[in-house]
């Protein structure tokens, strides 16, 4: 569904954004995985490698808080590859303090990553698809962006932001044939949910209608889907994959 196309995935290197990188190097993509520090990005890359040795992958670092930083990184996957096709902005950092507690630092750089970088990212990677007559740009979001959550306001107010985004650059770079989207995981197991105790997960897949928590696949399988050509008549979507969900 994605040959001949170039990726680039924001917080790729685990969880859901590795498992976007997977989906897309299996439908036929070139990938180049950002993560925060070039330790992490190896080491995912190294896994990828032992699963796939000719996989069509480049790791990267940038400060995705400080947008000459990105605009660098696109540039050297550019020249890399030659083009840029689709962007995941998967990057971001969840935060559970109360309001009591809460340092407006620690709310900042929740805002910094979480919302800034999507911009950036977007940003930069846009006069390139502009040139190339067409691109995809696919945002991670959450269900609490809907919903809200009992604390750690900074997440929620972050993924309202990037439903905001989402829906905005849909209409001003729909004219460019860039079509932009998002994906609203629920409760998915990534590694903070693999580490919960077997009956705090049961107990919160029984709120879930299908009876269980997603699976990082399950959320990537959205993203090739936005990303390839038969979402081409797709834009400005905020597509929930939370098992229906109760909040």
């Amino acid at each position: 569904m994605l040959k001949n196309k170039v990726a680039v995935v924001t917080g790729g290197t685990r969880g859901i954004g590795l498992a976007i990188v997977k989906a897309f190097l299996a439908e036929g993509a070139s990938v180049a995985l950002f993560g925060s520090r070039m330790e992490t990005v190896n080491k995912a890359i190294d896994e990828i490698k032992a699963e796939n040795p000719s996989a069509p992958v480049i790791g990267l670092a940038p400060d995705l808080s400080d947008y000459t930083s990105v605009e660098k990184a696109m540039m050297e996957v550019k020249n890399h590859y030659g083009r840029i096709d689709i962007l995941a902005n998967n990057a971001g950092i969840s935060a559970r303090e109360s309001i009591y507690e809460y340092d407006p630092a620690a709310f900042q750089k929740v805002i910094d990553l979480n919302v800034n970088s999507v911009f950036y990212c977007a940003k930069a990677v846009a006069p390139f698809m502009k040139e190339q007559g067409a691109g995809s740009i696919i945002n991670t979001s959450s269900m609490v962006s809907l919903y809200g959550q009992p604390s750690g306001c900074a997440y929620p107010a972050s993924k309202y932001a990037v439903n905001g985004l989402t829906k905005s650059l849909a209409r001003e770079l729909g004219k460019d044939n860039i079509r932009v989207n998002a994906v609203l995981p629920g409760v998915t197991r990534t590694d903070m949910v693999a580490a919960l105790p077997k009956e705090m997960v049961d107990s919160i897949a029984a709120t879930i209608p299908l009876g269980r928590v997603g699976e990082p696949e399950e959320v990537a399988n959205a993203f090739v889907f936005l990303a390839s050509d038969k979402a081409s008549y797709i834009t400005g979507a905020t597509l929930s994959v939370d098992g229906a969900t109760q909040v």
